[in-house]
């Protein structure tokens, strides 16, 4: 009796969004399920490899997540990290209204200007462990999610890891769905 052969994926993720929203702090709580204290702003472009068993179709997913500086020096650079990818997760910090009003003056811009194809992505609102410096209620993360047709919005703590695998799995269940 032969087993049936397992599907494999390549996928290309990028985190986008203003310095110090917690994007690195997202991935080493998914991959690593740790949470670093000190801030240290992501140069250029770090990129980290997971493998994940899918079960319910029968496959192994690699994920190859761009963690992509959000500081203006990298403007210009940063197009090239947008080429190829497969999904993205876009993220504001829920205490600073400005780091929201860029995702889509922003992030969203510069991103469907330099990658041309049809690519995944969800909304993140992250830092929830911090509710009583909150500037940014989640109706309006739901409202731009809406506006940026969005596959999805979830607000996340990478602190606690609260939604953490949530908002990976989504994305890369959407992104195999529409392959």
């Amino acid at each position: 009796m032969s087993e049936e052969k397992q599907h494999e994926y390549i996928l290309k993720l990028v985190l986008l969004g203003d310095p110090a929203v917690g994007k690195t702090s997202l991935i080493n709580q998914y991959v690593d399920h740790i949470f670093e204290t000190d801030y240290l702003p992501t140069l250029g472009a770090n990129i980290i490899v997971k493998e994940i068993k899918m079960e319910k179709i029968n496959g192994i997913a690699k994920l190859i997540i761009w963690d992509i500086a959000g500081q203006e020096i990298y403007d210009l650079s940063r197009r090239l990290f947008f080429q190829g990818c497969s999904g993205a997760l876009f993220m504001y910090d829920i205490t600073r209204e400005s780091t929201f009003d860029h995702i889509e003056n922003k992030w969203l811009h510069d991103f469907q200007k330099f990658e041309k194809n049809e690519v995944a992505f969800i909304l993140i609102g992250n830092k929830t462990d911090l509710t009583d410096l909150r500037s940014v209620e989640k109706e309006k993360g739901e409202m731009l999610a809406d506006n940026m047709n969005a596959t999805d919005f979830i607000e996340t703590s990478a602190k606690y890891g609260e939604n953490v695998e949530l908002a990976f799995k989504k994305l890369i269940n959407q992104v195999i769905v529409d392959q």
